[in-house]
Parts: structure tokens; C-alpha cells; sequence
């Protein structure tokens, strides 16, 4: 019996899975908030890494590290989460975490090179992913079935609402006070999660004789598989990829990893990862769902500030105001997300927001250097709705037919989804607007040559319009003209990507139906286990 189910006088037998401790739904509400912090932590620093560049003397290839090294850390902390969360009860590894999240924040602020800030990103990272797992597994434990039409909305706007309003709060941070700020934010609220959890978290106890049946290789093998394939998607679009000697050898080890992974999932006594979650078919579709909405998460979360840097010239100011409408749709759009997912069939709910991501990105395909706030509006009103739509009935469909003794571990393979999701789109767009980009510069190049009488002119009037200015006209025109083929072949590999984009997510709008409506819950799936 949960202890929600023996509080609250003579009327709590009628309806034990129905009432709620409230000590519990306060833990539970601390839980989202850490969550919260670890999540924006992915990329409150997106909009800031110029400022962050000058400031520790990086170069333009390692300051990408500084979100790299986090992703890396903490999607190998996802998946072993489940694990830790069994071994010392969720109320240690949660309390714990926040903690040591916020310590590391504070190194982050303190670093004056860029390897310090790797490592003590990593450190961050590594940390930080203990808390996300937990609030997924503890929102299908706690609350019973009738409540999930507001909690799941809660921490799916939470799950998605994080990394979009990233770039808008760090750029506000780095702008009003220095990109120490982005680090330093996370010290009062993670000390109040900190000791908030650590005295109200109650759900389970931990197993210490678990770590007798540890599976060390099973933990070695899973941190070469996903630190690997981290650096291979970050690192390959830039370096040539398998040319590149360091991703060569990193591809060694994750196929050698992979294959051990895998062995000791099926064959170890107590695996890392418990892969017969996958064996229920709504978890096996949420969690392909899931990494399709990684994709639209973590990828359009950057390439619109790549585009509007790149194209525009926009500061990290400037880039977030111009994604804050997303953040805000999102947030108007959760209650409605959790009022349907009460009243319509959950498979609908995904066509919808996958066919509304599609509708977005397909008027990015429309894309000219002179697109602004105004013109972002529609296609970031499409991404933040969308987003709500879909994640709420995927983390019904995927977690809610589960049984409790799988959710923890399930949890974490589920986020694990989406963040690889999110690294895999990262690693395709840039390889992308890389090669499309290299692509469409030589054709247009071929356009604009001598023997074109239309470029010849051009030249000819803008040498003219240099040189009487005092400079140097035929060196300035070709300059100014090669920039001007460079923005447009940029141009048309954005518009390439969104293309992609739009292909993909109308398709996974159709295979929506194959998913199996849930009946009944999984037994033992409300109150307060």
C-alpha cells in the first residue's frame, strides 16, 4: 500500500489511487525544476559563444566544446540513471545531483581557459543528466492515471520549453551582465532543489545489493558507445569524418563498444540498461517518436540561430528575442495539450503536431536574406504548438502502459532517445549546410564569372562605385560579390535542410497510427509507489 493511499482521514479508502500527498506533489514540483536547469543548461550557451570565445581566448573549433562536452556527459548519465535510481533511491541520486550540478556551475563561471571550461562542462553535463530520467519515472509513479492530463503537459513543456528559451535567456544573461551569468544563474535554485528534494522525496528506497551484481563492462561499453557516436555526430560535419584520423579511431571504439553493449544488455545477471522495455510495442514507437522529436527540438533550435547570425548578423541578444515566440507558444498550448489528451485519441494528437512541424518548416523552404522577426513568426507558432501536441501524447503512449518496475530504467532510455535524436539532427544539419552549402557556391560561381555579360556589368558598376570612394574597386567588388554568392548558396542550403525536415516529419505523421492505443494502466501505475 503507498503511503499516498493511508493519509487523509475516512474517505481515503473510497478512492486510495486517487488522492495526492502533497508532501510528494511539492518534491515532485522541485524535481521538474531541477530538470528544468539541466536541460537549459544544453543550450543557454548557444546564443553566448562569441562572448564565451573572447572571453576564455578559444578558437572558433573549440569553443563548439562547450556544448559538445556537455551533450557527451550527460547523455551517457541518462541511461545510467535508472540504475543509480534503484541502487540509492531516487531521493539520494536526486538531491545529489542538483548539488553537485550547481558546484559545477559554479566552476563553469570560474574557468579562465577553454580546458577548464570542457572539463568542468563535462563535469556539468555528467551530473546534471542524473536529474532528468528521474521526474519521468516519479510523474507515471506518484500521480494516478486521472492526473497524467496535467502533469504529463507539465514536464513535457518543461522537456521542450527548456532548450528552446535556452538561446533567449542566455543571450538576455550574457548581454545584461557577462557569460559568467549564464552559469552563475543555476546556484540559488539548484540549492534550493538540493535540500527540497533531499527532504521530501519519498517514493522508493535504494537496493544497495544491486552494486554486487554491477556490470562494470556493461557501464565501460555504454560510455565508449555514446561518448563516441557524441564526438563522431559533433565532430564529423567539420573534419571530413572518417578522413579525420581522431573520428576514425572514435568509430573503432564505438562499433567495438556497440557489440559489447549489446552482449551484456541480454546477458549480464543485472544489465545497465534493461533493453525489454522496447519489447512493448507503444514504448518501441514513443521512443522512435522520440528521437524524431529530438530532431525538431535540439535541430531548429539551432539552425534558426545560425541563420539569423549568419545571414542577418544578429548579437546574442538580438537571436534571443527573435526565438522567444516559440518558448511562448509552447507554454500557451501546454493546458490545451493536456485538455486533449483526455478527449482525443493520443495517435491523432501526434499526426497533428507532426503535420504542424511540417507546415512550419515547409514555409522555411521559402526562405530570402531578408527574413525577420515577422517573417519567423508563423514557422516559430508552428514549431512551439507542434512540439506540445506531440509530447504529451508521446510520453503517455510511450511511459504510461508500462509497469513500475520498468519505468526507471525506461525513463531513461526514453530521454536517452530524444537527445540522441537531438545530436543525430545536429551532426546531419551541419553536414548539410556544409556540403549543400559547397554545392551551391560552385554553381552559382559558375554564373557569375568573366564571359557573363550580366556579371561582367556588375562588376564593372561596382568597381566603379569602390573606386570613387577611395578604394581599392576591382579588389572590393569581387569581394563584395563573393560574399554575395556565399549568402545565397547559404541560403539555399537552409532552405535544403528545412526541405529535409518537412519530408521527415510528415512522414512520421503517418506512421502514428501504427502505435496501439492505451487501454487500462499498467497495473500499480498511480498513487505513490
Amino acid at each position: 500500500m503507498s503511503k499516498a493511499a493511508t493519509i487523509g482521514g475516512p474517505a481515503a479508502p473510497a478512492v486510495p489511487d486517487e488522492h495526492i500527498d502533497p508532501k510528494k506533489a511539492i518534491a515532485f514540483l522541485a524535481m521538474v525544476f531541477g530538470m528544468f536547469m539541466a536541460i537549459l543548461d544544453i543550450q543557454i550557451v548557444s546564443a553566448s559563444l562569441a562572448e564565451i570565445q573572447a572571453g576564455l581566448s578559444a578558437s572558433s573549433d573549440e569553443i563548439s566544446w562547450v556544448q559538445t562536452s556537455y551533450l557527451i556527459a550527460e547523455v551517457i548519465m541518462i541511461p545510467l540513471s535508472g540504475f543509480l535510481g534503484r541502487l540509492v533511491s531516487t531521493r539520494i541520486l536526486f538531491s545529489v545531483s542538483a548539488a553537485g550540478f550547481t558546484l559545477a556551475s559554479i566552476l563553469c563561471a570560474t574557468a579562465t581557459n577553454i580546458d577548464q571550461m570542457i572539463v568542468y562542462r563535462a563535469i556539468q553535463g555528467f551530473i546534471g543528466g542524473g536529474m532528468i530520467p528521474s521526474v519521468f519515472a516519479a510523474a507515471f509513479t506518484i500521480f494516478p492515471p486521472s492526473k497524467r492530463s496535467i502533469v504529463s503537459p507539465m514536464i513535457g513543456l518543461v522537456a521542450t520549453l527548456a532548450p528552446t528559451i535556452g538561446p533567449t535567456v542566455g543571450g538576455y544573461l550574457s548581454n545584461a551582465f557577462s557569460w559568467h551569468w549564464l552559469f552563475l544563474v543555476n546556484v540559488i535554485p539548484g540549492i534550493m532543489v538540493a535540500v527540497a528534494t533531499y527532504n521530501l522525496i519519498d517514493f522508493d528506497k535504494g537496493d544497495r545489493s544491486l552494486l554486487n551484481k554491477f556490470d562494470w563492462w556493461g557501464l565501460a561499453a555504454m560510455a565508449a558507445v555514446l561518448g563516441s557516436l557524441e564526438y563522431v555526430l559533433e565532430e564529423g560535419p567539420r573534419n571530413d569524418w572518417l578522413q579525420d584520423t581522431t573520428i576514425f579511431y572514435c568509430s573503432i571504439v564505438l562499433v567495438i563498444g556497440a557489440v559489447t553493449f549489446f552482449y551484456r544488455a541480454f546477458t549480464a545477471e543485472q544489465p545497465i540498461v534493461d533493453l525489454y522495455a522496447f519489447k512493448n510495442l507503444n514504448f518501441a514507437f514513443g521512443s522512435a517518436f522520440s528521437f524524431v522529436l529530438g530532431i525538431g527540438l535540439y535541430g531548429l533550435t539551432y539552425i534558426y540561430p545560425v541563420y539569423l547570425g549568419r545571414i542577418r548578423g544578429y548579437d546574442a541578444l538580438m537571436i534571443g528575442e527573435a526565438l522567444f515566440v516559440s518558448g511562448l507558444s509552447m507554454f500557451l498550448t501546454a493546458p490545451i495539450a493536456g485538455f486533449l489528451s483526455n478527449r482525443m485519441d493520443p495517435r491523432i494528437m501526434i499526426m497533428i503536431g507532426f503535420l504542424g512541424f511540417a507546415a512550419g518548416t515547409w514555409t522555411m523552404t521559402h526562405l530570402t536574406a531578408d527574413w525577420d522577426f515577422y517573417e519567423l513568426l508563423i514557422p516559430q507558432i508552428l514549431r512551439g504548438c507542434s512540439l506540445m501536441l506531440c509530447m504529451v501524447p508521446i510520453n503517455n503512449l510511450a511511459l504510461g502502459t508500462l509497469p513500475p518496475s520498468r519505468l526507471k530504467n525506461a525513463s531513461g532510455l526514453f530521454n536517452l532517445t530524444r537527445n540522441l535524436g537531438g545530436a543525430v539532427g545536429l551532426a546531419v544539419i551541419n553536414t548539410i549546410l556544409t556540403d549543400r552549402g559547397a554545392l551551391h557556391y560552385a554553381q552559382l560561381s559558375e554564373n557569375v564569372r568573366w564571359g557573363n555579360p550580366e556579371a561582367e556589368d556588375m562588376i564593372s558598376t561596382m568597381t566603379k562605385k569602390f573606386a570613387s570612394k577611395g578604394l581599392d574597386g576591382p579588389t572590393t567588388a569581387l569581394s563584395k560579390v563573393s560574399g554575395m554568392v556565399h549568402q545565397q548558396a547559404s541560403l539555399l542550403s537552409f532552405m535544403d535542410v528545412f526541405y529535409i525536415l518537412t519530408v521527415l516529419f510528415a512522414s512520421l505523421a503517418v506512421f502514428a497510427i501504427l502505435m496501439r492505443k492505451p487501454g487500462a494502466p499498467a497495473p500499480g501505475g498511480g498513487g505513490g509507489h
